[in-house]
Protein backbone atom coordinates (compact mmCIF):
# COMPACT_ATOMS: atom_id res chain seq x y z
CA UNK A 1 0.00 0.00 0.00
CA UNK A 2 2.70 2.45 0.95
CA UNK A 3 4.80 1.45 -2.07
CA UNK A 4 1.90 2.05 -4.46
CA UNK A 5 1.44 5.58 -3.12
CA UNK A 6 5.14 6.39 -2.93
CA UNK A 7 5.96 5.86 -6.63
CA UNK A 8 3.36 8.32 -7.99
CA UNK A 9 4.36 10.92 -5.42
CA UNK A 10 8.03 10.59 -6.31
CA UNK A 11 7.27 10.79 -10.04
CA UNK A 12 5.13 13.90 -9.52
CA UNK A 13 7.85 15.52 -7.47
CA UNK A 14 10.43 14.76 -10.17
CA UNK A 15 8.23 16.16 -12.92
CA UNK A 16 7.55 19.25 -10.86
CA UNK A 17 11.26 19.74 -10.26
CA UNK A 18 12.00 19.39 -13.98
CA UNK A 19 9.31 21.96 -14.81
CA UNK A 20 10.69 24.46 -12.31
CA UNK A 21 14.24 23.90 -13.59
CA UNK A 22 13.15 24.36 -17.23
CA UNK A 23 11.33 27.56 -16.36
CA UNK A 24 14.38 28.85 -14.54
CA UNK A 25 16.58 28.10 -17.54
CA UNK A 26 14.38 30.10 -19.94
CA UNK A 27 15.65 33.69 -20.35
CA UNK A 28 13.40 36.27 -18.79
CA UNK A 29 11.94 38.94 -21.05
CA UNK A 30 14.01 42.12 -20.78
CA UNK A 31 12.48 44.81 -18.64
CA UNK A 32 11.14 47.84 -20.51
CA UNK A 33 13.62 50.71 -20.75
CA UNK A 34 12.30 54.28 -20.71
CA UNK A 35 14.76 57.15 -21.04
CA UNK A 36 14.36 60.92 -20.99
CA UNK A 37 16.81 63.21 -22.78
CA UNK A 38 16.87 66.73 -24.15
CA UNK A 39 18.67 69.28 -26.30
CA UNK A 40 18.36 73.07 -26.39
CA UNK A 41 19.69 75.85 -28.62
CA UNK A 42 20.49 79.23 -27.08
CA UNK A 43 21.66 82.32 -28.93
CA UNK A 44 22.55 85.99 -29.02
CA UNK A 45 22.06 87.73 -32.38
CA UNK A 46 23.23 91.15 -33.55
CA UNK A 47 21.84 92.64 -36.78
CA UNK A 48 24.94 93.98 -38.55
CA UNK A 49 23.01 95.93 -41.21
CA UNK A 50 20.49 97.52 -38.84
CA UNK A 51 22.39 100.80 -38.53
CA UNK A 52 19.26 102.67 -37.44
CA UNK A 53 18.13 100.51 -34.51
CA UNK A 54 21.15 98.26 -33.82
CA UNK A 55 18.69 95.46 -33.07
CA UNK A 56 20.12 92.62 -30.96
CA UNK A 57 18.60 90.06 -28.59
CA UNK A 58 19.00 86.86 -26.60
CA UNK A 59 16.70 83.92 -27.22
CA UNK A 60 16.07 80.21 -26.82
CA UNK A 61 15.36 79.09 -30.37
CA UNK A 62 14.56 75.44 -29.61
CA UNK A 63 14.29 73.02 -26.70
CA UNK A 64 13.47 69.37 -27.32
CA UNK A 65 12.43 66.82 -24.69
CA UNK A 66 12.61 63.16 -25.79
CA UNK A 67 10.88 60.27 -24.04
CA UNK A 68 11.94 56.96 -25.58
CA UNK A 69 10.67 53.49 -24.72
CA UNK A 70 12.38 50.23 -25.65
CA UNK A 71 10.35 47.07 -25.12
CA UNK A 72 10.71 43.37 -25.77
CA UNK A 73 9.75 41.96 -29.13
CA UNK A 74 11.42 44.74 -31.12
CA UNK A 75 8.97 47.47 -30.09
CA UNK A 76 10.24 51.06 -29.80
CA UNK A 77 8.29 54.24 -29.02
CA UNK A 78 9.21 57.92 -29.02
CA UNK A 79 7.59 61.20 -28.02
CA UNK A 80 9.44 64.48 -28.62
CA UNK A 81 8.15 67.84 -27.44
CA UNK A 82 9.40 70.94 -29.29
CA UNK A 83 9.54 74.20 -27.32
CA UNK A 84 9.88 77.22 -29.61
CA UNK A 85 8.89 80.82 -30.14
CA UNK A 86 5.73 81.29 -32.25
CA UNK A 87 5.37 83.94 -34.94
CA UNK A 88 4.83 87.35 -33.35
CA UNK A 89 1.15 87.63 -34.21
CA UNK A 90 -0.26 88.04 -30.70
CA UNK A 91 0.51 90.12 -27.67
CA UNK A 92 1.72 86.96 -25.87
CA UNK A 93 5.06 86.03 -27.43
CA UNK A 94 6.11 83.57 -24.74
CA UNK A 95 7.60 80.23 -25.74
CA UNK A 96 5.13 77.50 -26.66
CA UNK A 97 5.38 73.73 -26.90
CA UNK A 98 4.15 71.43 -29.62
CA UNK A 99 4.56 67.81 -30.64
CA UNK A 100 7.54 67.09 -32.92
CA UNK A 101 7.55 63.27 -32.97
CA UNK A 102 5.15 60.66 -31.62
CA UNK A 103 5.38 57.21 -33.10
CA UNK A 104 5.61 53.48 -32.51
CA UNK A 105 8.24 51.41 -34.31
CA UNK A 106 8.64 47.67 -34.78
CA UNK A 107 11.75 45.76 -35.86
CA UNK A 108 11.17 42.02 -36.40
CA UNK A 109 13.86 39.80 -34.90
CA UNK A 110 16.79 39.45 -37.28
CA UNK A 111 15.30 41.95 -39.76
CA UNK A 112 17.08 44.90 -41.37
CA UNK A 113 13.79 46.79 -41.60
CA UNK A 114 12.00 48.94 -39.01
CA UNK A 115 8.36 49.94 -39.49
CA UNK A 116 7.09 53.25 -38.08
CA UNK A 117 3.64 54.77 -37.67
CA UNK A 118 2.66 58.19 -36.35
CA UNK A 119 4.33 61.58 -36.43
CA UNK A 120 7.69 60.44 -37.77
CA UNK A 121 10.94 61.68 -39.30
CA UNK A 122 10.85 62.51 -42.97
CA UNK A 123 13.61 60.75 -44.94
CA UNK A 124 16.11 63.52 -45.73
CA UNK A 125 16.32 66.40 -43.23
CA UNK A 126 17.25 64.29 -40.20
CA UNK A 127 19.89 62.52 -42.31
CA UNK A 128 21.40 65.77 -43.62
CA UNK A 129 21.45 67.31 -40.13
CA UNK A 130 23.43 64.30 -38.90
CA UNK A 131 26.03 64.89 -41.65
CA UNK A 132 26.28 68.65 -40.92
CA UNK A 133 26.01 68.27 -37.11
CA UNK A 134 25.30 71.97 -36.52
CA UNK A 135 21.51 72.20 -36.36
CA UNK A 136 22.11 74.71 -33.55
CA UNK A 137 23.06 77.29 -36.22
CA UNK A 138 19.74 77.06 -38.06
CA UNK A 139 17.77 75.01 -40.55
CA UNK A 140 19.23 73.26 -43.57
CA UNK A 141 18.77 74.80 -47.02
CA UNK A 142 15.82 72.65 -48.15
CA UNK A 143 13.92 73.19 -44.90
CA UNK A 144 14.78 76.89 -44.65
CA UNK A 145 13.46 77.38 -48.18
CA UNK A 146 10.16 75.69 -47.31
CA UNK A 147 10.66 72.66 -49.56
CA UNK A 148 10.95 69.98 -46.86
CA UNK A 149 10.07 69.45 -43.23
CA UNK A 150 11.82 67.31 -40.65
CA UNK A 151 8.60 65.69 -39.39
CA UNK A 152 5.21 64.69 -40.78
CA UNK A 153 2.32 62.31 -40.11
CA UNK A 154 2.63 59.02 -41.92
CA UNK A 155 3.74 55.41 -42.26
CA UNK A 156 7.39 54.63 -43.02
CA UNK A 157 10.04 51.95 -43.31
CA UNK A 158 13.72 52.37 -42.35
CA UNK A 159 16.35 49.92 -43.51
CA UNK A 160 20.07 49.43 -43.13
CA UNK A 161 22.33 46.68 -44.40
CA UNK A 162 25.95 45.71 -43.73
CA UNK A 163 26.48 48.13 -40.82
CA UNK A 164 24.83 51.05 -42.67
CA UNK A 165 26.77 50.56 -45.88
CA UNK A 166 23.33 50.92 -47.40
CA UNK A 167 20.82 53.04 -45.47
CA UNK A 168 17.27 53.59 -46.68
CA UNK A 169 14.09 55.32 -45.58
CA UNK A 170 10.78 55.51 -47.42
CA UNK A 171 7.31 56.57 -46.35
CA UNK A 172 3.90 57.88 -47.29
CA UNK A 173 2.92 61.11 -45.52
CA UNK A 174 0.13 63.65 -45.34
CA UNK A 175 2.61 66.04 -46.96
CA UNK A 176 1.74 69.24 -45.10
CA UNK A 177 4.49 68.80 -42.45
CA UNK A 178 3.89 68.52 -38.72
CA UNK A 179 2.98 72.22 -38.51
CA UNK A 180 0.56 72.20 -41.45
CA UNK A 181 -2.20 69.96 -40.18
CA UNK A 182 -3.42 66.65 -41.56
CA UNK A 183 -4.29 67.88 -45.06
CA UNK A 184 -6.87 66.07 -47.17
CA UNK A 185 -7.09 62.90 -49.29
CA UNK A 186 -3.86 63.74 -51.12
CA UNK A 187 -0.62 62.15 -49.87
CA UNK A 188 3.12 62.52 -50.52
CA UNK A 189 5.58 59.70 -51.20
CA UNK A 190 9.14 60.34 -49.98
CA UNK A 191 12.22 58.15 -50.13
CA UNK A 192 15.98 58.27 -49.58
CA UNK A 193 18.79 55.79 -50.17
CA UNK A 194 22.42 56.32 -49.17
CA UNK A 195 25.37 54.10 -50.08
CA UNK A 196 28.81 54.19 -48.42
CA UNK A 197 31.36 53.74 -51.19
CA UNK A 198 34.42 54.11 -48.94
CA UNK A 199 34.97 53.86 -45.20
CA UNK A 200 36.68 56.31 -42.83
CA UNK A 201 37.35 56.35 -39.09
CA UNK A 202 33.79 57.64 -38.56
CA UNK A 203 31.71 54.52 -37.93
CA UNK A 204 28.39 56.37 -37.58
CA UNK A 205 25.54 55.89 -40.04
CA UNK A 206 26.61 59.01 -41.97
CA UNK A 207 30.35 58.31 -41.85
CA UNK A 208 32.58 57.62 -44.85
CA UNK A 209 32.31 58.67 -48.47
CA UNK A 210 28.63 58.39 -49.35
CA UNK A 211 26.31 58.95 -52.30
CA UNK A 212 22.73 59.81 -51.39
CA UNK A 213 19.59 60.21 -53.51
CA UNK A 214 16.22 61.56 -52.41
CA UNK A 215 12.89 61.67 -54.23
CA UNK A 216 9.58 63.23 -53.26
CA UNK A 217 6.28 63.43 -55.13
CA UNK A 218 2.86 64.52 -53.93
CA UNK A 219 -0.08 66.85 -54.28
CA UNK A 220 -0.62 69.68 -51.80
CA UNK A 221 -4.00 70.27 -50.20
CA UNK A 222 -4.56 73.20 -52.57
CA UNK A 223 -4.09 70.94 -55.61
CA UNK A 224 -1.31 71.07 -58.19
CA UNK A 225 1.93 69.16 -57.61
CA UNK A 226 4.90 69.05 -55.27
CA UNK A 227 8.06 67.22 -56.34
CA UNK A 228 11.73 67.19 -55.32
CA UNK A 229 14.70 65.30 -56.77
CA UNK A 230 17.98 65.62 -54.89
CA UNK A 231 21.47 64.19 -55.12
CA UNK A 232 24.15 64.47 -52.44
CA UNK A 233 27.79 63.45 -52.11
CA UNK A 234 29.27 63.56 -48.60
CA UNK A 235 32.54 62.69 -46.90
CA UNK A 236 32.77 62.45 -43.15
CA UNK A 237 35.64 61.41 -40.91
CA UNK A 238 36.38 62.32 -37.30
CA UNK A 239 38.36 65.34 -38.50
CA UNK A 240 36.71 66.48 -41.76
CA UNK A 241 33.18 66.81 -43.10
CA UNK A 242 32.55 67.82 -46.71
CA UNK A 243 29.22 67.66 -48.52
CA UNK A 244 27.48 69.04 -51.57
CA UNK A 245 23.91 68.65 -52.78
CA UNK A 246 21.73 69.83 -55.63
CA UNK A 247 17.93 69.66 -55.82
CA UNK A 248 15.39 70.26 -58.56
CA UNK A 249 11.97 71.32 -57.29
CA UNK A 250 8.54 71.62 -58.91
CA UNK A 251 5.66 73.39 -57.16
CA UNK A 252 2.24 74.50 -58.28
CA UNK A 253 -1.18 75.18 -56.85
CA UNK A 254 -3.08 74.42 -60.05
CA UNK A 255 -2.87 71.46 -62.40
CA UNK A 256 -0.66 71.94 -65.43
CA UNK A 257 1.41 74.79 -63.95
CA UNK A 258 4.84 73.67 -62.75
CA UNK A 259 7.12 76.31 -61.30
CA UNK A 260 10.68 74.95 -61.61
CA UNK A 261 13.15 75.76 -58.85
CA UNK A 262 16.57 74.67 -57.67
CA UNK A 263 18.50 74.51 -54.41
CA UNK A 264 22.25 73.97 -54.02
CA UNK A 265 24.16 73.65 -50.77
CA UNK A 266 27.83 73.03 -50.00
CA UNK A 267 29.25 72.78 -46.48
CA UNK A 268 32.32 71.69 -44.59
CA UNK A 269 33.62 71.26 -41.05
CA UNK A 270 37.23 70.88 -39.93
CA UNK A 271 38.10 69.66 -36.41
CA UNK A 272 41.59 70.65 -35.28
CA UNK A 273 43.83 67.79 -34.17
CA UNK A 274 44.10 67.29 -30.40
CA UNK A 275 41.68 70.16 -29.85
CA UNK A 276 38.04 70.75 -29.03
CA UNK A 277 37.83 73.54 -31.62
CA UNK A 278 36.47 73.38 -35.16
CA UNK A 279 35.74 75.75 -38.05
CA UNK A 280 32.78 75.48 -40.39
CA UNK A 281 31.40 77.07 -43.54
CA UNK A 282 28.30 76.68 -45.68
CA UNK A 283 26.88 78.23 -48.84
CA UNK A 284 23.19 77.82 -49.83
CA UNK A 285 21.76 79.00 -53.15
CA UNK A 286 17.97 78.97 -53.49
CA UNK A 287 16.20 79.86 -56.75
CA UNK A 288 12.48 79.28 -56.07
CA UNK A 289 11.49 79.80 -59.73
CA UNK A 290 14.11 79.59 -62.44
CA UNK A 291 11.64 81.12 -64.91
CA UNK A 292 11.58 84.38 -62.95
CA UNK A 293 14.49 86.81 -62.89
CA UNK A 294 16.02 88.36 -59.78
CA UNK A 295 14.63 85.99 -57.16
CA UNK A 296 17.72 83.95 -56.24
CA UNK A 297 18.94 83.98 -52.63
CA UNK A 298 22.52 83.18 -51.62
CA UNK A 299 23.40 82.54 -47.99
CA UNK A 300 26.91 82.27 -46.52
CA UNK A 301 27.50 80.84 -43.05
CA UNK A 302 30.94 80.79 -41.47
CA UNK A 303 32.16 80.38 -37.93
CA UNK A 304 34.08 78.52 -35.26
CA UNK A 305 32.90 76.17 -32.52
CA UNK A 306 34.32 74.85 -29.26
CA UNK A 307 33.18 71.68 -27.48
CA UNK A 308 33.42 72.93 -23.90
CA UNK A 309 32.24 69.57 -22.55
CA UNK A 310 30.50 66.48 -23.98
CA UNK A 311 27.18 68.17 -23.19
CA UNK A 312 27.91 71.80 -24.10
CA UNK A 313 29.02 73.24 -27.46
CA UNK A 314 29.63 76.92 -28.25
CA UNK A 315 29.48 78.52 -31.70
CA UNK A 316 30.25 81.99 -33.03
CA UNK A 317 29.25 82.60 -36.65
CA UNK A 318 28.24 85.04 -39.36
CA UNK A 319 25.04 84.47 -41.37
CA UNK A 320 25.04 86.65 -44.49
CA UNK A 321 22.18 86.65 -47.02
CA UNK A 322 22.38 88.31 -50.44
CA UNK A 323 19.47 88.99 -52.81
CA UNK A 324 19.70 88.82 -56.58
CA UNK A 325 17.23 91.68 -56.73
CA UNK A 326 16.94 94.75 -54.52
CA UNK A 327 15.98 93.87 -50.93
CA UNK A 328 13.25 95.77 -49.12
CA UNK A 329 14.30 97.91 -46.12
CA UNK A 330 13.23 95.21 -43.59
CA UNK A 331 15.12 92.57 -45.61
CA UNK A 332 18.19 94.78 -45.77
CA UNK A 333 18.16 95.33 -42.00
CA UNK A 334 18.12 91.58 -41.21
CA UNK A 335 20.18 90.02 -43.98
CA UNK A 336 23.55 90.17 -42.16
CA UNK A 337 23.74 88.71 -38.67
CA UNK A 338 26.32 87.78 -36.07
CA UNK A 339 25.43 84.90 -33.77
CA UNK A 340 26.83 83.59 -30.52
CA UNK A 341 25.11 80.25 -29.94
CA UNK A 342 25.18 77.37 -27.49
CA UNK A 343 23.85 73.83 -27.56
CA UNK A 344 23.43 71.72 -24.44
CA UNK A 345 22.21 68.16 -24.06
CA UNK A 346 21.24 65.92 -21.18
Amino acid sequence: MHARLTYPLVAAAMLGGLAVRAAAQQPAAPAPQVTVSGVAYLQYVYQLKDTANHNNNFDVTRAYINVIGRFSGGVYTRITVDVNRPPAVTTDNSLRYRLKYAYAAYTPQGSSLTYKLGQIHTPFIDWEEAVWDYRMQGQMAMERGGYLSSSDFGLGVDGNWNADKVNMQVGIYNGESYSGGTGDKRKDLMGRVSVRVSETDDASRVGGLRVTAYGHYGKPTTGGIRSRLLGMVSYRSKQITLAGEYAITRDSVTAGVKNPGSVASVFGVYHFSNSKAAVLARVDVNDPNTNVANNRLTRFIGGASYQLSPNLRLLGDLDLLSYQGTPTPPQEATRSQFYFQAQFTF
